[in-house]
């Protein structure tokens, strides 16, 4: 494989590794192969304000896999305004098991899914081209998720209101943040309370990140 993210792959491979995480170097190479993808298509889609690649690797991939741990009982799960494809195509790449919806309103961001889908085989992943409030659970593969995560929502109210309603029964919403936003967990809609709270630690990224966990009260 070459590429622009070739010089960044032990880089990536260390990361996974201080992650905690055991991957085959078949799945980093996939990873790499879709981070070449991004790379190349924002070029022209402008799907990530990320342009290097070393950043690409820390930002949007080691980021992704950060939330990995956290999401093991899940066996659907949605992303919701993912963008380039960040977190949901990330894990579905590393977990071929989980059944993963993308939601994304952007009409050349979902493109770049589409073909990030078939380029690296993807049978795990779907992409709905849609705004999350117009969304059914039962449009998703296998009905509703038991994991609806998102990393593009200012606030978690939002992402609580418009995203609620997917969430299967037992199943819980997961916020990726950066500064533990406790002024924003005292906003959440009636109905709805924070389960946990996971200070994550994202080798090469000198900065908090966070994943909250919402389930129904």
């Amino acid at each position: 494989m070459s590429g622009r993210l070739q010089a960044y792959a032990s880089q990536l491979a260390d990361g996974v590794a201080a992650l905690g995480l055991a991957l085959p170097q078949e799945t980093i190479d996939r990873l790499l192969a879709f981070g070449e993808l991004l790379l190349k298509w924002n070029k022209v889609y402008n799907l990530t304000a990320i342009r290097s690649p070393q950043e690409l690797i820390t930002h949007h991939l080691l980021d992704s896999l950060a939330v990995l741990p956290q999401l093991a009982a899940v066996n659907r799960l949605a992303d919701i305004g993912s963008g380039g494809g960040l977190p949901g195509v990330v894990l579905a790449i590393v977990r071929p098991g989980l059944v993963v919806s993308s939601v994304e309103t952007v009409g050349k961001k979902a493109s770049f899914q589409q073909q990030a889908k078939i380029e690296l085989g993807l049978g795990n992943f779907t992409v709905l081209n849609k705004r999350v409030e117009q969304v059914l659970p039962d449009a998703l593969p296998g009905g509703a998720p038991d994991g609806v995560i998102s990393r593009a929502f200012s606030s978690l109210a939002d992402f609580v209101a418009l995203s609620g309603h997917l969430v299967a029964e037992g199943g819980a919403l997961y916020a990726m943040k950066g500064v533990d936003p406790v002024d924003e967990v005292a906003a959440l809609p009636e109905g709805w309370v924070l389960a946990g709270t996971h200070a994550l630690t994202v080798p090469g990224l000198g900065a908090e990140r966070h994943l909250l966990v919402i389930r129904r009260a």
